[in-house]
């Protein structure tokens, strides 16, 4: 794990209630927020994570979306679909992410 991911890890040890606070939030944005599906939701926050360019929240996004049953193709979809808007470099970066939790599909 790299120091970027360790810094998650810090926060949560030095800042336990704040932390499990913003978990909590996050959850019931994600589950109370509204009737989009759970396939569907995961997507919107790939597209978001890949256009602000947070790495670290991408990579997350990704692996929770594959698990909640989105294909590689839609993944890459959601990705794709960010150039138009956040620009080609943001959206080569998320690719760039998404190519590496999946380099063995892609040999």
């Amino acid at each position: 794990m790299g120091r970027k991911e360790d810094n998650f890890g810090f926060f949560i040890k030095r800042h336990k209630e704040i932390a499990g606070a913003y978990e909590d939030f996050g959850k019931l944005l994600h589950n109370q927020g509204g009737p989009l599906e759970d396939k569907t939701r995961w997507l919107i926050k790939i597209g978001v994570s890949t256009a602000g360019g947070h790495e670290l929240a991408l990579r997350t996004h990704i692996q929770k979306a594959e698990k909640a049953g989105c294909s590689l193709e839609e993944i890459e979809h959601a990705i794709l679909l960010t150039a138009s808007t956040a620009g080609f470099p943001a959206m080569m970066s998320g690719l760039m992410v998404f190519r590496e939790l999946f380099e063995k599909e892609f040999k």
